[in-house]
């Protein structure tokens, strides 16, 4: 081809399930492209999977094919090594031992990144070898470039993902169809959207750990997955769906990580997952199915928007190959002069804390069952303003013939959540609430 100036990069591939198949078939059918783009051929020489059977149908004879992950990784031939096992566990173990051999590591596991980050990449730096994740987030999506590399002029001010495709097409579904959650969920594990165990999915586990990613990127802080809050779908009601509807909102589960260094209350940055009402109109709010999208905004930039596919083979093997590439590209180039794991250089990470939940700002959706009778709303208006939160909207369902009771729904304006937390309990001791407080927080993503 007359474009290399260098030998093959050769790579050691751990695990060859439905991303590492992608992987492998992706590498192989753009082998031309890729070597005219990163200036030298990029070999999958040895993969490791259990089950060797499988990994041999596959890969035929393009590769080697073994059952001891341990034995790629120790092989002085290769030059990098992809992890596409998961968990956090032997993972951990592999990740390590391949920095610790001098060689460059390629992955996409989140949980790893996310819950052992900070030890990964201090390795990384003291061997000088690269850690390279855009497949750890986002699947396809290019977010980890976009915020090292392309955004890197901009004083990050917020970001705010649909990153969990499974919560994603729950709640479109329970959105168009009506159905309850469970209905949904079923549905979602028939199409193979959501695992038989959807644990990690639907209750935020999954997309708390790209968030955790996502906010050491932007803001230059340790990864502190310990740190994040987390609420998840499973209780998440059609009867509130139905409600934003009316109001002119959207519910999505967002991944949220906010700088605030002024204003009232201690600075930080806001890390957390959860149910959020979104304007109707705003473009994420109208992300359905099981699609990704992170919204960013930049002090320069104003805000951005990256959109496709966080799941699926061959759209999380183009992040994994398009890190192979870059690996590749800069092999031969001093370590200092690479882009940092997390976007700053190590020694200039932040001690901005991560702010716990009572001290986030923003606002909020309360829907109560009460009784139909003179005086409750003027109970609950004096309550809200003995807590200094303000009220945006209120929607009350007239209740039917011969009923006794109905819903109220209110939107407040930006407030702290200890204050809500404080309102909720004291609207709840009403002799006339006959309900918990249902609370969904509320973006206007501005």
């Amino acid at each position: 081809m007359g474009v290399e100036k260098f030998g093959p990069v050769r790579v050691g591939l751990l695990g060859i399930g439905t991303v590492g198949g992608g992987t492998f078939e992706v590498l192989w059918r753009n082998r031309q492209e890729i070597t005219r783009r990163a200036g030298r051929r990029i070999e999958i020489t040895q993969v490791a999977d259990r089950d060797v059977d499988h990994a041999r149908r596959i890969v035929a004879d393009r590769a080697r094919v073994l059952d001891d992950a341990a034995a790629v990784v120790a092989d002085p031939a290769i030059d990098i090594v992809v992890e596409l096992i998961g968990g956090t566990g032997v993972a951990l173990k592999l990740v390590l031992a391949a920095i610790e051999a001098g060689k460059h590591v390629v992955t996409a596991n989140k949980a790893l990144l996310a819950m052992h980050g900070n030890e990964i990449f201090a390795a990384a730096s003291r061997r000088g070898v690269m850690v390279a994740f855009e497949a750890a987030v986002a699947g396809g999506i290019p977010i980890i470039k976009a915020l090292r590399e392309g955004l890197s002029a901009n004083r990050i001010e917020s970001i705010a993902g649909i990153i969990n495709g499974t919560t994603n097409f729950i709640l479109s579904e329970m959105r168009d169809k009506g159905l309850a959650f469970d209905a949904v969920l079923a549905e979602a594990q028939r199409l193979g959207y959501a695992e038989a165990d959807p644990t990690f999915d639907i209750e935020g586990v999954d997309a708390a750990h790209k968030a955790t990613i996502l906010a050491a990127l932007a803001f230059g802080i340790p990864v502190q997955f310990d740190k994040c809050y987390v609420e998840g779908i499973s209780t998440l009601q059609s009867t509130d769906i139905k409600f934003a509807e009316q109001l002119g909102y959207r519910i999505k589960l967002l991944a949220i990580t906010r700088r605030r260094e002024r204003g009232e209350g201690p600075h930080g940055i806001e890390l957390r997952v959860h149910p959020t009402l979104i304007p109707a109109r705003r473009l994420i709010a109208n992300v359905e199915g099981a699609m990704n999208a992170v919204w960013v905004k930049g002090d320069a930039v104003g805000e951005t928007m990256y959109y496709g596919k966080g799941a699926g083979a061959e759209p999380t093997a183009s992040a994994v190959v398009a890190d192979l590439i870059d690996v590749a590209r800069v092999l031969t180039a001093d370590p200092e002069n690479r882009v940092p794991h997390l976007a700053f250089q190590a020694e200039s990470i932040s001690d901005l804390p991560i702010l716990p939940m009572d001290d986030v700002e923003t606002a909020y959706y309360l829907r109560m069952r009460v009784a139909d009778e003179p005086g409750v709303l003027a109970d609950l208006a004096r309550i809200l303003a003995d807590g200094e939160i303000s009220i945006d909207a209120l929607l009350q369902r007239e209740p039917g013939a011969g009923e006794d009771q109905t819903d109220i729904v209110l939107l407040t304006h930006v407030t702290f959540e200890r204050r809500v937390n404080q309102a909720i309990a004291r609207i709840e001791a009403l002799p006339t609430v006959l309900s918990k407080v249902v609370r969904i927080r509320l973006e206007e993503l501005a």
